[in-house]
């Protein structure tokens, strides 16, 4: 049934739809299979992604298509097809009124991606309006409140030298806090890896205590704070928040240096929104792991990283893992950086839609993935800025010293890009740095060719 003359008007304004601020506006990268107009499939994916059926049914009235999802604009040749979502659409708390990504996704990503008519569609871009922006959570935390505990200026405090236990699974309670007390020599953060919480030859209950040990004999040691990020992804509200409790109980005085990490995209919105929601005086760290399932480039149905970074601003993600922009070892490439420039800045250019954001606290590009000393001058050229959280296992626990050598070397790659230092000339004054040339031999030849001759190092 062609329903492109109620769920399609390409008449319509895209400058005007935002200006009126009632839509929210997606952009998909849509192709219809064969036999098939593009118009016609549009059109029904539009009624399928709002208030439409595949026959005409009596109980539709006047209001109802009021409130129709309308394909504003299509280029066959390019794939691009927009959408109009008027803002009345979207399911809101009874609570309180506000709106949810849950139902965002259920419109715009739901049943959409199994229609018989369509060959792949895939969500590149969306733009929220001012009211749409009002009823969103967003950051209660952000890396200024970092720089403070880390006792730096709360603009442009710079880079948060970070790091992630490693291996990510398999170590005992002593070893894990060993390993944390080792890199918090040197470094600021450190991440549980995703796969790891309470583990039956780990237990969370003995393990929290022995690393809000070790990060108070940091403390006292180097005379610095340090940071924790605590993984307490679980299925169940109550199991999740007895994690938290826990360790901020086990914290103690402590507490405020203490993240929470929340596998986002496995555990989905409903976690992300109770860890914002049941803590909002923590920083909530969103890990995406699974995401490359839908966001990966040869992935041609769901949705780009981009858009999941962006979502997760509205839920309230202090902080998101963005990948390396090419510096690492994950998909991705220098232009990624588009999608920290969406998250960080009160407005930004996406790769559809300029986006304002309306003073939303900003959510912080965290970097991982492969990353070590030699990796990040071109990572921060790249970027423009460090204000960043980096967390570099393999760059931490790999230095031929210490994980303290490698946290230090990635502070002193952060200070050379900074001074606009020739990184080879950097290291013959920085030992942490230049040790970082043979910990990583195989990035020094490729990014640094004749770095042994210019560093006195022999085979």
């Amino acid at each position: 049934m062609d329903q492109s003359a109620r769920y399609a008007d390409l008449s319509l304004s895209e400058e005007e739809l935002i200006a009126g601020g009632k839509h929210i506006l997606v952009a998909y990268k849509m192709k219809q299979k064969a036999g098939y107009g593009y118009l016609e499939s549009a059109a029904h994916f539009a009624a399928e992604s709002s208030t439409g059926t595949n026959v005409e049914v009596s109980t539709t009235d006047e209001f109802t298509k009021g409130v129709d999802a309308l394909v504003y604009h299509i280029d066959e040749a390019t794939e691009d097809m927009r959408i109009a979502y008027p803002i009345e659409l979207f399911d809101r708390n009874i609570t309180d009124g506000r709106m949810m990504i849950v139902s965002f996704l259920t419109l715009a990503i739901g049943n959409n991606q199994g229609m018989g008519d369509i060959e792949h569609a895939k969500m590149i871009d969306f733009y929220v309006p001012p009211r749409a922006l009002q009823l969103f959570d967003g950051p209660s935390k952000d890396i200024s409140d970092m720089w403070r505990i880390l006792g730096r200026p709360i603009v442009d405090g710079g880079y948060v030298a970070g790091t992630i236990i490693k291996p990510k699974l398999g170590l005992r309670p002593e070893p894990f806090a060993e390993a944390a007390y080792q890199f918090w020599l040197g470094g600021d953060f450190i991440k549980n890896d995703e796969p790891q919480g309470n583990q039956t030859f780990a237990p969370l209950k003995k393990v929290m205590p022995l690393v809000a040990d070790a990060m108070k004999r940091a403390q006292d040691e180097t005379g610095q704070a340090k940071l924790f990020s605590a993984n307490i992804t679980a299925d169940d509200h109550f199991e999740m928040c007895a994690r938290a409790d826990f360790i901020l109980e086990t914290f103690g005085p402590d507490a405020d240096k203490v993240a929470f990490l929340v596998d986002g995209y496995v555990g989905g919105p409903g976690m992300v929104t109770t860890a914002r929601r049941q803590y909002p005086s923590q920083y909530l760290h969103y890990h995406r792991a699974g995401h490359g399932a839908v966001t990966s480039p040869s992935a041609k149905r769901g949705y780009s990283a981009f858009v999941l970074s962006k979502m997760s601003r509205l839920q309230g993600a202090s902080g998101i893992h963005v990948g390396t922009m090419g510096y690492g070892k994950m998909e991705g490439d220098a232009d990624d950086r588009q999608i920290a420039y969406m998250i960080e800045r009160d407005e930004a250019q996406g790769p559809v839609y300029f986006q304002k954001w309306y003073g939303m606290k900003p959510t912080t590009p965290i970097i991982s993935g492969g990353m070590n000393a030699l990796r990040l001058p071109g990572f921060f050229e790249n970027l423009g800025h460090g204000n960043v959280i980096n967390t570099a296992g393999g760059g931490s626990y790999g230095h031929i010293d210490s994980p303290a050598a490698g946290a230090l070397s990635l502070r002193q790659a952060y200070e050379c890009w900074k001074a606009g230092a020739d990184p080879i000339e950097y290291a013959k004054e920085h030992k942490e740095f230049a040790r970082a040339f043979e910990s990583f031999p195989g990035d020094a030849d490729k990014l640094f060719p004749g770095w042994r001759e210019k560093l006195g190092v022999h085979k």
